[in-house]
């Protein structure tokens, strides 16, 4: 399943990321749930680790492709970026709570996307998510559907060890 669903997240973000970059991403390596991508961009790299949710909930509404990543942009001085990215437009000035293991982090929302609310915690949420086994994301349609989706952190670790040397 995961597979299939990876395969089906990476498509949707080589369709968002093909834009600035010059090349399609690459599947560097599998860990368990999370898997090691990257792409060239100009002279510099773009490195991310993905992942797809588990459990989707409510099991009656077609969520689209969602997944979550982390990514480096050493050409842009961007180090391990969390993100949050919906297969729907998220409702208008909501937050996404993202709990990992009872820790919760807020992220700001813009259109299906949504991002560490204090850049100053984006280090924190990819402590927890290391350290942690699971990781729930709630998010709010523009619809007003309140959605939850649940991640296993199993291979987190070992995919953010295969981008840390991205340049």
């Amino acid at each position: 399943m995961f597979g299939k669903t990876l395969a089906i997240a990476f498509t949707a973000l080589v369709a968002m990321s093909t834009v600035a970059a010059a090349q399609s991403p690459t599947r560097l390596k599998q860990f368990d749930a999370w898997g090691a991508y990257s792409y060239k961009t100009g002279d510099s790299s773009v490195c991310y680790v993905l992942s797809v949710p588990t459990v989707k909930s409510p099991s009656n509404v077609d969520h689209g492709d969602i997944f979550f990543l982390i990514s480096q942009r050493p050409g842009q001085n961007i180090s391990y970026e969390p993100q949050a990215m919906m297969g729907y437009p998220l409702k208008e000035a909501s937050k996404i709570e993202v709990d990992v293991d009872g820790k919760k982090f807020g992220l700001f929302t813009r259109g299906t996307s949504g991002w560490v609310e204090n850049a100053a915690e984006e280090p924190q949420l990819v402590a927890a998510m290391r350290a942690g086994s699971q990781m729930t994301v709630k998010a709010t349609s523009r619809r007003g559907t309140n959605t939850t989706y649940s991640y296993s952190l199993k291979g987190v670790t070992a995919a953010l060890e295969q981008i840390n040397s991205c340049k």
